[in-house]
Formats: structure tokens, C-alpha cells, sequence
């Protein structure tokens, strides 16, 4: 949200899902594209473009454009072009009016549940009840019936788009040889390690005479391995790091989700070494046992069983306000205060909802990057900060993990998953540039 005059603040974080970003107010909306009205009812307002039946305005231009702008100094940013950025926005507006247009026409329905639901959340997210919420359009000036059916179209549109977007992606039994071809060219001669440790931590900054007694730690820690003594029952007294319960065992990863360091230091150690002096790194001391190697298979994998809460967002404006309401959720959950499969039932907007929020057993390659970058750093029981996706904002929870070996079905719709992934934004692009130019657009100049 944008640092700006408070009526300003408190509009985007009241109609985060109408009228802080993509759709065209009550006041703007065109009847037809023939006979739009050069005047709104807003002083110093004027239409910037008629697109289809929808109209674009001045003040949304501007608005936006200050929007940029505040978060770019947020960020301690500087936008030098200010004319370029204003041109941005009124792409964007045009491509956002183009999609509305065209969700409407094309048959997509958004029942009154799922509406509800949806109104419901953006009232949550704003510390606000569904009556408190028309209150405060009321006293905004916005009608409660137009709002519904502005958040109507904006959840059409998403709907739509999944569905016209997906379509238009061809993955070819070529392009799925040529990427496994990759991925084996790529672990040929790469080894997965399975490495136990016992860390002995050394703050940041000490003085060198605790590194020293540090050092001495985790030097008599190895002494007491090598004249006999259980890794695991010393990892267990000793370690400092999130697998001291499990003797230090890290488990079996690739070369690659393994720290440099690690993988040098046991490279020539035979299985069931260990080695001669503790290692060295950022977080301190670590001795280091070699438990298992084996040559990396592309095709064994380690499959996640997860749930998740996505609360959707139509607007960049509302995804502050969403990820503060599901870290508020998430702490909740952390205390025992709620259920996460509970609160998934109650507010999820996606199809696992009815189910508790659960995705099944789960390969890589199935999520957007951003998503499976935080489930793969998630513990078992582990609940995820906020994590932001095209889809919207989301809580993940692991619930278990296993490996297995895929069957070449499994192995294939992976790398065609993987594909669609990376095919998505640039047909999404294609998508909306056919669409805008098959609309009516018409530019319009400031008036005299």
C-alpha cells in the first residue's frame, strides 16, 4: 500500500479488490464504446481511453502512477522516466480492462458462494466484518451491489485466464525427450551424499579466545567418536543445528542442496568416514561423518506430502493486507490456538480447500518456482511465512516427506509440468496482446 494522504490509504485498503487496481468504477463505466461521455462526476477527471464497454480515467493513471512512485522511494529506489512509468500504467489499465471484457463474454460464472467467500476474506483482511465492510463503502461512496459485481469480474478474469492460458501451451513429446536428455546430461558423475554433522555454533563477532574454546569443543566431540563412542548418541548431547534429534543425520541430497564446503570435505572419505578435523564455515564448527553415497538418479526423487491456505489477490495494493492476515493465521496455528486443515476450510480460495487444504504426495516441478522454494526449506510440521505466487498469497505446511523411484509415466508428466511452467508467462503475454488487439481501444486527449 502507498504512503499518501490517509483517505487515500484507507481507499486501498478498503477495496483492495475493486477499485485500488483493476476495474472501472461505477461513475467510469461506459455504455458503449460509441457514445462515452467526455466528463465524470470526479473534478479535473477526464477518459484517458474507451476500451470495449469499459473506460479508462485520469485520475486511475494518476493514481497509480503515485503508487509507483511511493513504493519505489519505499524502497529506496528512483524512478528517473516518469513519463515512461505513466505510459506502464496506462498499458497495464488498458490490458486490465481488455481481460475484464472478455472474462464477461466468454461464459465463465462465479457463483454467489464463492463471491461471498471472497468478500468475506477482503473484510478480514482490512480487520473488518462483512457489515463493518459496507459501512465503510457507504461512507466511501461506493455502492455495495457494484462492488460485488466489480470483485465478480476480477474473480472471472482469474478463472479465465488459468484456463485460456494453459490451453494455449503445446508441450511436444520432443521437447520432454530433449529436457530429460538434459537433466541426465546434468547428474552424470554427481553423487547424492547422505552426511551426518555435530555443529558446535560460534557467534558472529566473538572474541577469538571463545572461537577458540569453540574450536576445542567440537575437537574433543571427534575425539570421542574416533575411540569408539555412537556419532548419533554424541550429535544428540552435543550439536547445535535442527538434526541434532536424529543423531546429525542430514539424509540423502543431491550434491547440489548440499553446502560446498560439506561436499569438498568428504569427497574422499570412504562410507563410514569421518573427518580429520572439524570444518570450519559461517555457523561454526562441524564434524562430519560420510553415512551413505550413491550415484545421483534424476529419476528418484523425493515426493512432499503438503497443504496449503491461498487467499487470492487481483491487486498488487492488497498483498500487504493479505500476507499480514496470514502471519497473524500462522501464529495462531503455531500456538494451538487453530487448526491449519480448519482454517483451510474456512477461507482457502482454491479447489483443496474442502479437504483441509491438502495437495497429495507432491514431485518436483508440480509448483511455481516461488512455491516449491519454500515447501523444499520447510521441516516436517513445518508452517511457511506468507509466500506470494501468481495465485496469490499462500501458507504451506509439510506434513511428510518420502523418496521414490518415479515410473517413466510419472517421470514424463514431471518434465511436462516443468515445461508448462516455463512456457506460462510468455503465453500468458501472447495471450493478452491477441486480446487487445482484437478490442475496440480508442485514445482519447486531455480536454481543452
Amino acid at each position: 500500500m502507498t504512503e499518501q494522504h490517509s483517505k487515500t490509504r484507507l481507499r486501498a485498503a478498503v477495496l483492495v479488490l475493486a477499485l485500488a487496481g483493476s476495474l472501472a468504477s461505477p461513475a467510469t463505466r461506459a455504455q458503449s464504446p460509441a457514445k462515452p461521455d467526455r466528463t465524470t462526476s470526479r473534478s479535473g477527471d477526464f477518459i484517458v481511453a474507451v476500451v470495449n464497454t469499459e473506460l479508462v480515467t485520469a485520475v486511475e493513471v494518476n493514481q497509480r502512477v503515485e503508487r509507483a512512485l511511493a513504493d519505489a522511494r519505499r524502497a529506496g529506489k528512483t524512478i528517473a522516466d516518469v513519463a515512461a512509468l505513466r505510459q506502464q500504467v496506462l498499458d497495464g489499465l488498458i490490458d486490465d480492462r481488455v481481460l475484464v471484457t472478455y472474462a464477461r463474454e466468454s461464459g465463465a460464472k462465479v457463483d454467489d458462494v464463492e463471491l461471498d467467500r471472497a468478500v468475506a476474506n477482503v473484510a478480514s483482511q482490512n480487520q473488518l466484518d462483512v457489515g463493518q465492510l459496507r459501512e465503510r463503502l457507504k461512507a466511501e461512496g461506493i455502492d455495495y451491489a457494484r462492488y460485488r459485481s466489480n470483485l465478480r469480474d476480477q474473480l472471472t478474469v482469474e478463472r479465465v485466464r488459468e484456463r485460456e492460458v494453459n490451453a494455449r501451451i503445446r508441450v511436444s513429446d520432443a521437447d520432454i525427450d530433449r529436457l530429460l536428455d538434459e537433466q541426465r546430461a546434468a547428474v552424470a558423475g554427481r553423487a547424492r551424499l547422505n552426511i551426518a554433522q555435530v555443529l558446535v555454533s560460534v557467534p558472529e563477532g566473538v572474541p577469538e579466545a571463545v572461537v577458540a574454546q569453540r574450536r576445542a569443543r567440537a575437537e574433543a566431540a571427534l575425539a570421542r567418536v574416533k575411540a569408539g563412542e555412537n556419532f548419533s548418541v554424541v550429535a544428540r548431547e552435543l550439536s547445535e543445528d535442527g538434526n541434532r534429534e536424529a543423531g546429525g543425520e542430514i539424509g540423502l541430497k543431491d550434491t547440489q542442496r548440499l553446502p560446498d564446503l560439506f561436499v569438498a570435505a568428504v569427497r574422499d572419505l570412504p562410507v563410514g568416514g569421518l573427518v580429520a578435523q572439524p570444518v570450519r564455515s559461517g555457523a561454526g564448527f562441524h564434524v562430519l561423518k560420510l553415512l551413505e553415497r550413491e550415484q545421483a538418479d534424476p529419476f528418484r526423487i523425493n515426493q512432499t506430502l503438503a497443504r496449503h491456505i491461498l487467499l487470492r489477490v487481483s491487486d498488487q495494493a492488497q498483498a500487504p493486507a493479505v500476507v499480514r492476515r496470514l502471519e497473524d493465521l500462522r501464529r495462531q496455528i503455531e500456538r494451538g490456538d487453530k487448526k491449519f486443515d480448519q482454517v483451510a476450510r474456512e477461507i482457502s480460495e482454491d479447489g483443496s480447500a474442502a479437504a483441509g487444504g491438502d495437495l497429495g504426495w507432491t514431485s518436483p516441478g508440480q509448483f511455481v518456482p516461488e512455491f516449491e522454494e519454500a515447501l523444499d526449506k520447510l521441516p516436517i510440521g513445518g508452517i511457511s511465512p506468507p509466500v506470494v505466487s501468481r495465485f496469490g498469497v499462500h501458507l504451506i505446511q509439510v506434513m511428510q516427506r518420502r523418496e521414490t523411484a518415479l515410473e517413466v509415466k510419472d517421470v514424463r508428466n514431471q518434465a511436462r509440468n516443468q515445461l508448462r511452467e516455463q512456457k506460462y508467462e510468455q503465453a500468458y503475454a501472447e495471450w493478452v496482446k491477441e486480446l487487445r488487439l482484437r478490442a475496440y481501444l480508442e485514445m482519447r486527449e486531455p480536454p481543452a
